[in-house]
């Protein structure tokens, strides 16, 4: 199989995520339909947290088992570094974002009121601002995703390149929901150019990562970006929780939950019977 062929299927593997994101166009969904996709969200990107940290952590682990001492800390360090940029770098991002919201507000009257010749122009709102987040950390799951697909095409391995790129493309198809969830629970109705975008944030990377994979294979740079990703889907999730707490739907919440996890494990066979 050439290398255009393997880049060809990388791109159907991330792409797979548009298939969810049309939910997030349903009109007047109702608040049990809002509540049950984002506690879908969540379980989906509970697994994805675990699912991304246990392949950052392998290297590390493999390391301490043959007593590799250097390479211990450095792919630890850098699997720390991640997760801290992921994580806490997001809480500061959000909060800049909203005093970004706050100033552009118009007020009701004095310098910042807005005028009929003067229109204000709407800022993106929260549950926006929360479905990029959401649509950054699947992409940087993705690029490392994309990374294993080009480093398997790269050694040859090319039957394992193939099964990757089934499996991630399953999983891909599921991420959609995660992206839309928090639009679709404040009843925000996206255009269908904010989905292309959306989706291209989520999906683009595992092309791009699969291009690259052919050609770089490093250990420490794939730690890196699960670290970011992981990170960025824990915020994520804490998010999505204040926002199930506030649906007060507990039972179709937690329901929705298992059947996310549900979901992402059964998307996963695939590659775990790759032996990845």
């Amino acid at each position: 199989m050439s290398s255009s062929q393997i880049a060809l299927l990388g791109a159907i593997a991330g792409f797979t995520i548009y298939l969810g994101l049309p939910l997030g166009r349903l009109r007047r969904p109702t608040p049990r339909l809002k509540a049950g996709l984002n506690a879908t969200a969540i379980g989906i990107l509970v697994f994805l947290a675990w699912d991304v940290l246990t392949h950052a952590w392998e290297p590390v682990d493999g390391a301490l088992s043959d007593h590799h001492w250097g390479t211990v800390a450095a792919n630890g360090l850098v699997l720390a570094l991640g997760l801290t940029v992921g994580l806490i770098g997001l809480v500061f991002y959000d909060a800049w974002s909203a005093r970004r919201r706050d100033a552009a507000a118009p007020r009701p009257d004095g310098p910042g009121a807005a005028t009929v010749a003067e229109p204000v122009r709407a800022s993106r709102t929260q549950a926006g601002e929360l479905a990029l987040m959401i649509a950054t950390g699947i992409g940087l799951h993705n690029f490392a995703e994309g990374l294993a697909i080009g480093n398997s095409a790269a050694q040859g391995e090319i039957s394992l390149a193939v099964l990757l790129i089934i499996g991630f493309g399953l999983h891909n198809a599921t991420e959609g929901f995660g992206i839309i969830a928090p639009l679709a629970a404040e009843g925000e109705q996206p255009s269908w150019l904010t989905l292309l975008w959306l989706g291209l944030i989520g999906g683009g990377p595992t092309l791009v990562g699969t291009l690259l994979g052919q050609r770089l294979v490093n250990e420490t740079l794939s730690v890196a970006f699960l670290g970011l990703a992981a990170g960025s889907i824990l915020y994520v999730v804490i998010e999505l929780l204040a926002v199930a707490r506030k649906a007060a739907l507990k039972q179709l919440t937690t329901w929705c939950v298992l059947l996310g996890l549900v979901l992402g494990f059964a998307t996963d066979a695939v590659i775990t019977a790759a032996g990845v």
